[in-house]
């Protein structure tokens, strides 16, 4: 009997073994991921900026049907087309970079529609606030690079967030309070 637990065990930990085997993990390609903002100005119009340095890692397991995303957006280098406005933008009143120059995304759970992933939940933290999120996949792609021929994994991502719930709210609603975040995002395995 023991003879045979002992078996067991061990073609257990040898299949968990070969299930974890599939799983791998990604660093984010800063020069092609970036992480983006809207949101409506006045109600004159729907004004686009984004930040130019986002990193990280993906940790993808299509055989498992699991994952995980860790991302850090680099707050101070937003750019919105204007300098005045970039130093504007990274005031005390909007995402206080002096206090909080980061901004993270912590996934906690990676949801399957059939073989994809249809959207990462989350945690989001601005200005040292953490809120739960729900990152909708618009695009997900796992395939090989055609320029270094390394596995790839690459996705477009968006929710829809309220300014004010993270402290930045100045001039809600005149400047709209919903603010919607895009991740272009590229990850080669490691």
């Amino acid at each position: 009997m023991r003879t045979s637990l002992i078996a067991a065990a061990l073609a257990l930990s040898a299949f968990a073994g070969a299930a974890s085997a599939q799983s791998a993990t990604y660093a984010i390609d800063s020069s092609h991921t970036f992480s983006s903002f809207s949101y409506n100005h006045f109600g004159l119009s729907n004004q686009q900026s984004r930040f130019n340095t986002t990193t990280g890692t993906v940790t993808y397991d299509k055989a498992g049907k699991t994952g995980a995303v860790d991302v850090v957006i680099d707050m101070k280098t937003v750019e919105t087309g204007s300098s005045a406005f970039n130093g504007h933008i990274q005031g005390e009143d909007f995402l206080d970079t002096t206090k909080f120059p980061t901004a993270t995304f912590k996934s906690t759970k990676v949801v399957f529609e059939g073989d994809k992933p249809a959207a990462v939940e989350g945690n989001l933290t601005i200005k040292g606030i953490t809120k739960p999120v729900t990152l909708k996949l618009t695009n997900f792609v796992s395939t090989s690079h055609p320029m270094n021929k390394k596995d790839v994994i690459g996705a477009n991502a968006t929710t829809t967030v309220k300014r004010s719930e993270f402290g930045a709210g100045k001039f809600a609603p005149a400047v709209g309070d919903d603010v919607t975040i895009t991740i272009a995002i590229e990850a080669i395995k490691q």
